[in-house]
């Protein structure tokens, strides 16, 4: 299971990433792992991949008011909509929007939208803390990058745990600055996390094969992952568009950085 609450109320934010919250403010654990974890041998990053100077783990302290004024200067809007299903919105023929988290029954909301909707050529992922079951949210990505789908995350988009599966899946990538992502290791009903099981074992694999499936080569796949598991379940490591970009190729919109859609409030 991947999935991470909303960095809007404090509880949450302590919920990502606990450490202690003393005074009003929160310790965290930034967890970085040298970039010979992540390509050993000759299997080096291509130029424009990510290739990580990562040296050392360390704590750092902020409050809560500054964390949100970093990552949440100017925070999405929720889009009202014109239908809905499950964590989607439907804003136009054309846009969609995700602003929930997934679920065993999103794949099945998403084809109904579809269907009533075939129009629809990009999601905006605006509120996306991650999914209860990754098993269905795979399905979902491998959903939108068959139909083609473009991924977009607007300035105060937040894109979380299983969400960024979802992010990778656009035929096309596009993130806002101002937008934000968080990943973390994956924790399944059994208790057991990646390091549990080895490195091609089927819970491994799914996910190195998925990855590949959207684009990445056999190297790329094993760094982004391993980047992602080098940071527990209940922590988190929080990053914006520019980070994103060292990782995985991006997409420059037409009039970038602006964003395309003025998204009502609730």
């Amino acid at each position: 299971m991947r999935a991470l609450l909303s960095v809007f109320a404090l509880a949450a934010l302590v919920s990502a990433l606990p450490v202690r919250a003393e005074e009003g403010r929160i310790s965290y654990e930034l967890v970085e792992a040298d970039a010979g974890d992540f390509a050993p041998g000759a299997d080096r990053l291509q130029p424009g991949r990510a290739e990580p100077s990562y040296a050392e783990s360390s704590y750092v302290e902020s409050s809560y008011a500054e964390q949100v004024a970093f990552w949440q200067s100017a925070p999405a809007s929720v889009p009202r909509g014109i239908a809905s299903y499950g964590p989607f919105r439907v804003i136009d023929a054309a846009h969609a929007a995700l602003v929930d988290a997934t679920d065993s029954r999103s794949p099945e909301q998403f084809a109904a939208l579809l269907r009533d909707f075939p129009d629809v050529s990009e999601l905006e992922m605006i509120e996306c803390p991650g999914t209860e079951d990754d098993l269905a949210n795979l399905r979902l990505g491998r959903m939108i990058r068959a139909r083609g789908i473009v991924t977009h995350v607007p300035a105060g988009g937040s894109v979380r745990s299983g969400a960024v599966e979802l992010f990778l899946a656009g035929r096309l990538r596009y993130a806002d600055p101002g937008s934000e992502f968080a990943v973390h290791a994956w924790l399944d009903d059994t208790g057991r996390t990646p390091r549990d099981y080895a490195p091609n074992a089927p819970e491994n694999r799914r996910y190195l094969d998925y990855y590949q499936q959207m684009g990445m080569d056999a190297a790329q796949a094993r760094a982004f992952y391993a980047m992602t598991n080098a940071i527990p379940f209940e922590s988190a490591r929080w990053f914006g568009a520019e980070e994103m970009a060292r990782w995985v190729s991006l997409d420059r919109m037409p009039g970038w950085p602006k964003t395309r859609l003025t998204l009502s409030q609730r």
